[in-house]
This record gives C-alpha cells, structure tokens and sequence, in this order.
C-alpha cells in the first residue's frame, strides 16, 4: 500500500472499530487447544477497556496460558476512544490470578510505558511480537496488508478479524493458494463500537440507546494459520454438471460455478467459484488454482483461451470488462457476462 494511502486513513481515524465479546467467544471457543502454556499478544488494543484482553484475562486459567500481552496505540486514556492525542502508548503484561479469586485485579496487571506511540510496526512493539507465540486481534483495516506481511514475517501464528474481500488482494491470495493462511469459523456481518466522530449513515450504522455508535460490516471473517476441524472437512456436492448449466469461459480454460453450493461433483476440470467458497475450502479435497477478478489479480484475455489479439480487441469493444481482468462467458441468449471474482479450483483427484 503506498505511503500517502496509510497516511490518509491514519490521520482521518476511521479504523477504530471496536469489537463485542460475544464475537470473540463465537470464534476462539474452537481454538482452545492452541493456547496452553503460550503467550499470547493483543497488538492493536487499548488493554484497559478492550474485549479482546478482558476474553484472554477472564479465561487465563481456563485457557492454560502463560502470559499474556496488549498495547495500545497512543492511548493513556481510560476513554475507548481518545483520539489517540497522546504521543505515548502503554502495554499491559498478566501472568494469571495470584491471589485465588479467578478475576484478573488490577493489583495483577503490569501497566508499563512504551517509549513510542505504540505503533505495532514501532521497534519496541515488534520486541513484543517476538516475545508471542500467538497473535490475536482486529488490526486497522486499511493496513491489513502490512500487518498480515508483518505476522509472516516473524512467523506467527495469529487469528485476526479482516474482510473476505482482503483475501482477493495480491499479498494475501498466494498465502491462501498455498496454505500458509485460511478463514476461521465465523463468516458474515459484524458489528462494532465506533468513535462518536464516525458519521451515521442511511444503513449499516446506528447510535444505541446509550448514545453509544455502531458500525455493522458485511463479509468479515477471521484469518487464521491455527489448525482447524472445520478445514478438514468434506465439502458435500450434489449438483451433476451439463454444458448449459455450467458455462465455459470466454478467456480461461474453466467452467462458471455461480454459488458455492453447486459445485458439480462429477466434473474434474478447472471451475470458477465466489469467493464464499474460501469459507468451505478443505486442501485435501480441492486444489486452488488462482483468481479471476476485476482488481488485482485479473486474467488478462488471451492468456489461457488461446485467444487471438483480434478476438481480444472484439471483445474489449464488446464489453470493457475484459480490460479489467474479468472472467467472462455468453449467456444462453449470447450476451457476454462478465463475473467479478472467482476463485479458481479444481478436485483433488
């Protein structure tokens, strides 16, 4: 992402989105094999206030862990949102309840100062991420890039809250083909604390009786390189494949499957499925090919249909969506239609 782009997004604080506990038990509840005996570090938090520390503190013992880590950028604020006006930052260290009563007391949580503003990309807080075993949070979404290339970098293993439309981007779909990443179990709307300074808006935002703002985001799920039941078991097909059904790409040896659900089960070439079906992907029964969309990562026309530059250049004019990297087929009536996104898959034999 280009330096103006993270600058922009950083002074206008819109990715301050604050996320509900019962959201956090829904998704880890099926991971609580992986955290005993390991550190776990909560990088993109106000520790004081934050639900993510309050579900990993309250749980400590339960969970097994040994430590347990969070920072806060630029906040020495007990107020959720403090503008982050603080050019310093805090984190927060608990090694479990000392005293018997099961509840992390205050008395038990080190409060120490970071030197920085707390900035999970700052020096003192990658120390910290060295210091993890596992990452667990909901990074600023407009630098969801930087941060997962971040967690690689350090080989992490980490759960995070992200868009499904992050795994289109061309940082992120190759560590997905290659099963270094994947979805977690909850896929689907959410909904968020947000600052009062976040305008509400005809949908998806609203002010609760408390005077208290939301924000609900479709499509967000959870990315994870923690082993899960759920990516091990079979996809279930029922469909049977026809030509009429299925129609072949224009500009790509493979077949259009409109929704996940229909995938045929007697067909053995290359498919183009939405990407949904990355909440359904199991490795052992499918191989992941590549993507076809109208961003980053779009087949060019000529590429795999062995299509001539004339028939490229009818095409364009026929539709402008081939020069955007669309995967694209003819209707049963002859009109060219042109698919957004599709992954690209094919059974494992």
């Amino acid at each position: 992402m280009a330096k103006r782009t993270i600058d922009k997004a950083k002074a206008a604080k819109k990715d301050e989105f604050y996320t509900q506990l019962e959201d956090i038990n829904n998704e880890l509840r099926y991971y609580t094999e992986h955290f005993r005996g390991k550190t776990v570090l909560c990088n993109c938090d106000d520790p004081r206030v934050s639900n993510f520390f309050a579900y990993f503190a309250y749980n400590f013992e339960f969970l097994g862990l040994k430590k347990l880590i969070t920072t806060c950028y630029k906040n020495q604020d007990m107020d959720l949102f403090s503008q982050n006006k603080c050019e310093s930052a805090v984190y927060l260290e608990y090694m479990g309840d000392k005293n018997g009563n099961s509840i992390p007391d205050a008395e038990e949580i080190g409060v120490k100062p970071l030197k920085g503003d707390g900035d999970f990309r700052s020096k003192e807080c990658i120390e910290l991420l060295k210091e993890a075993d596992i990452v667990v949070t909901n990074p600023p979404f407009s630098l969801f890039r930087e941060y997962v290339a971040q967690l690689m970098e350090y080989d992490k293993k980490f759960l995070i809250i992200g868009n499904q439309n992050n795994a289109t981007y061309k940082e992120i779909f190759p560590l997905i083909q290659n099963n270094c990443i994947w979805l977690g179990y909850k896929t689907g709307d959410m909904s968020f604390k947000v600052p009062q300074n976040y305008e509400i808006r005809e949908t998806r935002s609203w002010q609760d009786e408390n005077g208290q703002r939301w924000r609900s985001l479709g499509n967000i799920c959870w990315y994870t390189n923690l082993d899960i039941k759920k990516r091990h078991e079979d996809f279930p097909m029922f469909k049977k494949y026809t030509p009429n059904e299925y129609p072949h790409y224009i500009n790509y040896d493979a077949i259009e499957v409109s929704k996940t659900e229909n995938i045929p089960y007697d067909y053995d070439g290359i498919m183009g499925v939405p990407i949904t079906f990355l909440d359904k992907y199991n490795p052992e029964q499918f191989e992941i090919i590549g993507i076809g969309n109208g961003g980053e990562l779009g087949i060019e026309c000529g590429v795999s249909a062995n299509l001539t530059a004339e028939q490229c250049a009818a095409l364009f004019h026929e539709d402008k969506s081939f020069r955007r990297g669309k995967l694209c087929f003819r209707d049963k009536n002859g009109k060219l239609k042109g698919c957004f996104a599709r992954v690209l898959i094919r059974k494992r034999q």
